[in-house]
């Protein structure tokens, strides 16, 4: 076999044993769920920011499972409406008189979306003002989507005060329900960890910053030090540019993966989710054609030509091609088993990661005709 021709064959397991052995780990998550989140704090103050824009399908669960917390303090909800039609706010009041809540919900009806801001960090920044009333020790940003168990929010006071930290975050569990979520979901959740190793982010060491936006707990003197929410006004990917800020600031963060809370929102069918990752891709890759080319070689070069190897009929490269998709797929193993997925799903991670780079090349499509980011009917990330 030539130099170059080795060289090229030898890439998919490199990249792979790299990933495996020096990545932070991060494919080994799923077993570390809720690490260091257990003991019983001091009694805390905790209001919950909750951004909702015609969610009343799913924000009664929501607010009806927060204010149903186990936990040492008090909780106060905050639901934000952001110019809902559906009756969003009358679910979130109903949810909290059916258990006879009412008392600790407040529904603000948002202000007029201002220039520069995105809708749902326009709606986390009022809920945040109106919370400085209460008097919170921490803030919990939390969307309108999340199922939290009765432990949730306790586990999360618990993990920032044993640790000092001044924004801990949860990669909730999202919905598995449909055949499009159970082969591509439990690929978003390992693709986000191989970018944001949660080793890396913890580590004061790195300079790594990532969050999960559906539960993120903030101490609010942390949040003020970096000149609030309107740091990140404008920023879509506003959970990663909120821990970054943080981090940047010296501040203590970290992320996880927990079994005490869930999305509720479904996705649906394969084109449902991928337009949830066509929303941000081309955003993550700051708007650069220049990074979505390298981004798509990437993906090629670490999923596709592993197996594309086995179909060369030469010994050596059929061999370094079954080590990297085994070994590929050996990482992949914990996040499918978390998910409920079999062994031989694993093997397929090379055709999900295709269609995560058709849906970042549609994501990049969308920008450029001025269609970026769409969310509940705003477009919110729009190209020159």
């Amino acid at each position: 076999m030539p130099a170059f021709s080795a060289v090229i064959a030898a890439l998919p397991l490199a990249i792979w044993t790299y990933l495996v052995a020096a990545r932070g780990g991060f494919w080994r998550e799923p077993d570390r769920l809720d690490e260091h989140a257990e003991g019983a704090p001091a009694p805390r103050r905790v209001v919950a920011v909750v951004p909702a824009r015609n969610e009343a399908d799913v924000i009664g669960i929501a607010v009806g499972s927060l204010l149903q917390q186990r936990l040492t303090g008090s909780l106060h909800v905050i639901v934000v409406d952001d110019g809902s039609s559906d009756g969003t706010a009358a679910a979130a009041s109903r949810a909290a008189a059916a258990i006879g809540a009412s008392a600790r919900l407040t529904v603000l009806r948002g202000a007029a979306l201002p220039q520069g801001w995105t809708g749902k960090l326009w709606a986390m920044s009022q809920g945040v003002e109106a919370a400085a009333a209460l008097e919170p020790d921490y803030l919990l940003f939390t969307d309108a989507d999340i199922d939290h168990d009765p432990e949730s929010i306790g586990l999360l006071v618990a993990s920032a005060e044993a640790s000092g930290r001044d924004l801990v975050s949860r990669m909730v569990r999202l919905s598995t329900a449909t055949l499009a979520e159970r082969a591509l979901i439990p690929a978003f959740v390992f693709f986000f960890f191989m970018l944001y190793p949660p080793a890396w982010i913890a580590s004061p060491r790195s300079r790594t910053a990532g969050a999960a936006g559906g539960c993120m707990l903030v101490r609010p003197r942390s949040l003020a030090r970096i000149g609030g929410l309107a740091r990140i006004r404008s920023r879509i990917i506003d959970d990663c540019a909120l821990a970054a800020a943080m981090k940047s600031s010296g501040g203590s963060i970290s992320l996880a993966l927990t079994r005490h809370a869930r999305s509720i929102r479904s996705y649906g069918s394969f084109a449902g989710v991928g337009r949830m990752i066509s929303r941000s891709a081309f955003n993550q890759l700051h708007h650069s054609y220049g990074l979505l080319c390298s981004t798509l070689a990437g993906l090629a070069v670490t999923f596709l030509l592993a197996p594309l190897l086995l179909i060369t009929g030469r010994p050596a490269p059929m061999l370094l091609g079954a080590c990297a998709w085994a070994l590929m797929s050996a990482a992949y193993r914990p996040m499918v088993r978390l998910y409920g997925g079999s062994v031989l799903s694993c093997l397929g991670l090379p055709a999900v990661a295709v269609f995560y780079a058709g849906a970042t090349v549609h994501s990049a499509l969308q920008y450029r005709l001025g269609r970026g980011g769409r969310w509940k009917d705003r477009v919110q990330d729009v190209g020159a």
